[in-house]
């Protein structure tokens, strides 16, 4: 959830932890600071809460200046956002660290650290470390040996970076359950939670295996593995550029990405297909032949990611005719799953960081009926796309935004191709096949359309200002993009919102109707529409205001109650995409009307690493 960022180098690098922070921000965070060992071997230790700009301005006040340093944005987890449990921590004025994860033993050792006469002066966790390992290089007096040791006595996930002024021309570092890499520069080395905050210095990297420790030096760098084995990780060049964050005409972030879904879509997809015709053959080593042995799916994911695979369950058993079921990652990994023989598992993930989804993921390989594993992600060199057997990347590109946008539409799109690739090695009927490649081929204009109906969406989000509830409604592969729309909303605007199965009604939430509850509901134009519109008439009656997302054909009508807004028609298959573009946009209105951080929702962060 934090990000973590280190440079040992041949200037000053505080600027560039700065800079590495500033492109960290969109993860989510409270509190930011820098520390450096000073010429005179001391800790320069600077921290601020909020923005990392007022990091900026506090570092012009009290510059520090070093060739090695460490970095830090906080979202709390142990102790309330303040400066004192803002990171780095330090130790006995020698030790200095930065830490992303929980420790989940922390009560117990700092009593134990108390005990031996440490003073605490932060309520985190991380401070335990810190004084542990100040502890352990007393009594060894090696640095790497002092590191070691301290790691095995910490229970939970970490990624640690450490300085030490005894060593000023060292940072080690530990990776166990939480993202960390090295960048190489030219006789310069970083260190960093995210590919993305080094591209300004490098785009080498070497990515760390969970429970490695490096040790870097100007000389070079070493890495054991977990079994303190000396071991090699490949250098490799990483394919993202540079990026901006640059909201440029737009408001916020949210609404860039927003507006840049159509040319997202038609990246993802291309050289999926072409012509009416489904290009894509294989994921890796996931080919037809292994499809066609296939017999269940798991799809695994958390948060937005999980409403895409929900979506996707509906089209692998209607087009593919696989069975197919979703769980939470969160959930999944801590049941006894019962795994049929030749299951594939599916999990999907923006970041490719999420500790709940890469925990899960992990737990497929002890399982020998899983035929293989599939990663659906955005990020090319995350630890999700390095540890599942095959990747299908979406091509959404950097999304800074806390609540997805463009990082669910284009899950969903990808989701589609290769469902057209399941159903194509099943030796399902062709037109099916032909109708995806071309709902596809056709998505990004229809999504481009939708979009140029913000203004009428913006009308309509003046009437959400006031409220405290919401409900939302579909059926089918709509009930996701129903759920999808009451997490944007509840993300971004705090109006408490619901997603429900339409036909769930009067199973309880028909409770909630009245005049103040308005109730979201999206109506195209399919098999079920006649029985959604009997569930609409149940709302109606009851006095509840209704605002319907429909397509042009539909032969809903405009009644007391209702709020038509008519989306361009389009092919069933890609119509829950179509669709999610005015729950968010609607979304969005309500979060700017309300006042409220759209881009940073308050307690969230773009990239959850803890559980």
């Amino acid at each position: 959830m934090c990000g973590i960022i280190g440079a040992l180098a041949q200037r000053d690098v505080t600027p560039i932890l700065v800079e590495g922070l500033r492109r960290l921000e969109y993860r989510g965070y409270d509190s930011a600071g820098v520390s450096v060992v000073l010429d005179n071997g001391t800790i320069g230790r600077v921290r601020a809460m909020g923005k990392v700009q007022r990091l900026a301005e506090a570092l012009e006040a009290t510059p520090v200046e070093s060739q090695i340093g460490i970095a830090h944005t906080r979202w709390a987890t142990h102790g309330e956002p303040s400066e004192r449990n803002a990171h780095p921590h330090n130790s006995s004025g020698k030790v200095s660290l930065v830490h992303n994860g929980i420790i989940e033993n922390h009560e117990e050792l700092r009593s134990e650290l108390k005990a031996a006469g440490y003073e605490f002066t932060s309520e985190t966790d991380t401070e335990v470390i810190a004084h542990l390992l100040h502890r352990e290089l007393e009594r060894v007096g090696d640095f790497l040996q002092a590191v070691r040791t301290t790691v095995t006595q910490l229970d939970g996930a970490y990624a640690l970076a450490i300085i030490n002024t005894d060593e000023p021309d060292r940072i080690i570092a530990v990776r166990r359950g939480s993202p960390l890499l090295l960048g190489v520069g030219v006789k310069e080395y970083f260190l960093a939670s995210d590919t993305s905050a080094l591209i300004p210095v490098t785009q080498q990297f070497v990515y760390l295996n969970d429970g490695d420790l490096i040790d870097v030096r100007r000389s070079g760098y070493a890495i054991e593995d977990e079994n303190g084995e000396p071991v090699t990780r490949e250098l490799k060049r990483s394919e993202l550029s540079d990026f901006s964050v640059d909201k440029g005409d737009f408001k916020h972030f949210m609404l860039k990405e927003i507006y840049e879904q159509p040319l997202a879509i038609r990246k993802t997809v291309d050289g999926m297909v072409h012509n009416g015709e489904l290009l894509l053959d294989h994921v890796g080593q996931i080919d037809s032949n292994l499809l066609a042995q296939v017999e269940q799916i798991h799809l695994v994911a958390c948060g937005t990611s999980s409403y895409a695979a929900g979506v996707a369950r509906y089209w692998l058993e209607q087009y593919a005719g696989v069975p197919a079921s979703v769980e939470i990652a969160s959930e999944y990994r801590y049941r006894k799953v019962q795994v049929p023989k030749n299951t594939l598992y599916i999990t999907l993930s923006q970041s490719g960081e999420t500790a709940d989804s890469m925990a899960a993921l992990e737990e497929t390989k002890k399982n020998p009926n899983y035929i293989a594993s599939l990663a659906i992600c955005n990020v090319p060199e995350s630890s999700m796309t390095r540890t599942a057997d095959a990747t299908l990347l979406t091509r959404a590109g950097t999304e800074i935004g806390v609540a997805s946008t463009k990082a669910f539409v284009t899950q969903l799109a990808a989701l589609l191709a290769f469902t057209g690739l399941v159903a194509r090695a099943k030796g399902c009927d062709a037109e099916i096949i032909k109708d995806i490649a071309t709902g596809l081929e056709a998505c990004g204009d229809l999504v481009e359309q939708t979009l140029a109906m913000d203004k009428q969406i913006e009308k309509l989000a003046e009437d959400f200002v006031e409220k405290h509830n919401a409900i939302f409604l579909g059926r089918g592969p709509f009930f996701p993009i129903a759920l999808e729309g009451a997490l944007k909303l509840k993300e971004i605007s705090y109006i408490h919102a619901e997603g429900y199965p339409a036909g769930e009604l009067k199973h309880g939430p028909l409770a909630l109707i009245d005049n103040d509850m308005p109730v979201v509901t999206v109506a195209p134009n399919d098999v079920l529409l006649e029985k959604l519109k009997a569930n609409m008439e149940e709302v109606r009656t009851r006095g509840g205001q209704l605002y319907v997302f429909a397509e042009q054909s539909s032969d809903i009508k405009e009644a007391d109650g209702f709020k038509i807004l008519r989306l361009p028609d389009c092919p069933e298959a890609i119509a829950p995409i179509v669709f999610t573009i005015p729950v968010q946009l609607l979304s969005y209105h309500v979060a700017v009307m309300r006042g409220t951080d759209v881009d940073q929702p308050r307690n969230l962060a773009k990239s959850v690493t803890v559980e």
